[in-house]
């Protein structure tokens, strides 16, 4: 598989940390120490995730080698949706008149886009498609408590589109060397570990220890599943991405790798944690930066939870 394009689209609002100490108690200080947070997105009260996917997808279009309508699979991934019947897929197929193509939503947490990447991945292998538009749109503000203390000061906003084929489709186009996933229902809290119940208290993260343990575990073992399945070594990448959730995360899998933060790329400072955009946002933002040859891994962590990695070449 090969990506062809991608954009993303980041609110331009910013909500400072100061914010949440008149909300709920948390100092500026005390949030930056234990999560790296500075600042983060929030759409405006004119936008929504389907208004942020179309942004997105707009700045994927401007380096897109073939016309839209030639996508034949729009798959949408993540969970800070707008409305969970008609998703994002369906309103980029109907604003870009995309005529016949399947049109899905998947959702798996913060490891959405790696899902909905295999998703496309079986549908290439199966023959029922050629070319992808993934779309990742994260609303997380439009769920979350700001004041609970312990999760209401992490979430932001922003969206992705990629457009992924199965055969190469310009000389830029960036190789997929890897796509793994894997689900961890059974693993800890598990499906306790995150919860986004609208009708109760929207998103909410009661068990942030055990969310914070596993997570530096398993994005760590979905990495070495897809440097094992490319017969890579980690001193074969250039950069590494991890999902965005926590910077002392990012630290703690540094750490166990012994790498150290400068060999990771991350947002979550000015940002927060855009759910499952967040990777994928972060190799959009920086796509300039890499020569050809060059390798990246991106690896994620989900409530649920889940765990996903994907390499690529440039």
């Amino acid at each position: 598989m090969y990506i062809n394009s991608m954009g993303h689209y980041v609110p331009a609002t910013r909500i400072s940390n100061d914010y949440f100490e008149k909300v709920n108690g948390l100092t500026s200080d005390w949030i930056l120490q234990r999560t790296g947070i500075k600042s983060r997105s929030k759409a405006a009260s004119d936008e929504n995730s389907d208004s942020m996917a179309i942004e997105a997808i707009d700045a994927a279009l401007k380096g897109l080698p073939y016309d839209i309508k030639d996508v034949d699979l729009i798959v949408a991934a993540g969970y800070a949706v707008y409305d969970t019947v008609a998703t994002p897929a369906h309103v980029a197929q109907q604003h870009y008149k995309i005529a016949g193509a399947k049109a899905l939503y998947v959702s798996a947490a913060c490891s959405s886009f790696i899902n909905g990447l295999e998703v496309i991945e079986g549908y290439f292998a199966s023959g029922k498609a050629k070319r992808a538009l993934l779309i990742c749109s994260e609303h997380n503000t439009y769920y979350s408590n700001d004041k609970d203390p312990k999760s209401g000061h992490l979430w932001g906003d922003a969206a992705v589109a990629y457009f992924i084929s199965k055969d190469r489709e310009s000389e830029s186009d960036i190789k997929i060397l890897d796509v793994f996933t894997e689900g961890l229902g059974d693993v800890g809290k598990g499906p306790e570990g995150v919860k986004l119940r609208p009708g109760e208290d929207g998103i909410t993260m009661p068990f942030g220890r055990d969310v914070f343990i596993h997570a530096c575990r398993y994005m760590i073992h979905a990495l070495n599943n897809s440097l094992e399945h490319t017969h890579l070594k980690i001193e074969d990448l250039s950069k590494l991405i991890c999902h965005q959730a926590n910077k002392r995360i990012v630290a703690q899998v540094a750490n166990q790798l012994d790498k150290t933060l400068d060999d990771f790329l991350d947002n979550i400072e000015t940002l927060g944690n855009t759910g499952s955009a967040s990777a994928a946002l972060v190799l959009s933002q920086n796509k300039t930066q890499f020569k050809k040859g060059e390798k990246v891994a991106l690896m994620v962590f989900g409530g649920g939870y889940s765990c996903g990695c994907f390499i690529i070449e440039f």
